[in-house]
């Protein structure tokens, strides 16, 4: 089936794709670059100015999640940078979405897929409580995550902690990485600063300054979540206050052990 002038429609089976002249207004530039990795092993990296094509990093919100179990509930913390590769697409983000006014889940990841499986949770617990007339257990939320993330484990890049509170377990906090796995724990730290937390259980305030200081991934203000049967209490420390914790940077030259500074001495000759 031929069309009319440089335009050649494809067969109705597929009659939404057709083929356009090559000129600089109608550029059909996924073509274009598959046809130059096929004929020239050039890769989609390679930045082409005069294309307008600018490879960009996914929006991914590499972080520090920080939850703690206490007595009477739990205790989150994250920082609030969003980045794209070495870019800082947003310093002031909230990674800390409410499900319901009792329980929270902290992001990590990609920030699209971390924002569209909040946003359909929320959606089935809520479905839930409304056809159930009760509220959903923390356990029963960490499960539909799980759910999403094992079932989409190929095409998503997320991991998060779901933080919450019941009358029928108390506080509980459920850490469910990359893959779908589900691990209950009183402390936790994930995130690409977690590796800057992980050996001081302190206050999520301490832990979460140390990591925005020494990961490149974290930064912005602090953001924490107090979970308890009153529900959920959120709050801001900003770099600016003073209670916003200070790091000791380490000395530009490394201290050398005394017996060094001995030898030294002594070979120094007197005059």
């Amino acid at each position: 089936m031929t069309g009319l002038g440089s335009y050649t429609a494809l067969p109705l089976a597929n009659p939404v794709m057709f083929r356009q002249p090559f000129s600089c207004c109608h550029l059909n530039k996924s073509a274009f670059y598959r046809n130059m990795e096929e004929d020239y092993g050039m890769e989609k990296a390679i930045a082409i100015p005069a294309l307008g094509h600018y490879p960009r990093e996914p929006i991914s919100t590499g972080t520090t999640l920080i939850a703690l179990q206490y007595d009477e509930g739990v205790v989150v913390g994250t920082d609030s940078r969003t980045s794209a590769g070495s870019f800082i697409a947003s310093r002031a983000t909230n990674k800390i979405t409410p499900i319901t006014k009792s329980i929270v889940v902290c992001r990590s990841g990609s920030a699209a897929d971390t924002q569209a499986i909040a946003d359909i949770v929320s959606y089935y617990v809520e479905t839930y409580e409304m056809m159930e007339g009760e509220k959903v257990s923390v356990e029963r939320t960490t499960q539909i995550f799980r759910s999403f993330l094992y079932n989409y484990r190929d095409q998503m890049s997320a991991s998060v902690l779901v933080a919450g509170f019941d009358k029928k377990l108390g506080g509980q906090i459920y850490a469910i990485p990359l893959g779908g796995f589900v691990t209950r724990q009183h402390f936790t730290a994930s995130g690409s600063g977690s590796t800057f937390v992980t050996g001081g259980q302190t206050v999520s305030q301490n832990v979460g300054g140390l990591a925005t200081m020494r990961d490149g991934s974290s930064g912005g203000v602090i953001r924490l979540a107090v979970i308890n049967k009153a529900g959920t209490e959120r709050s801001v420390i900003r770099p600016d206050t003073k209670l916003f914790p200070t790091i000791t940077e380490p000395p530009a030259f490394p201290s050398l052990p005394q017996h060094i500074h001995q030898k030294q001495e002594e070979s120094v000759p007197k005059a």
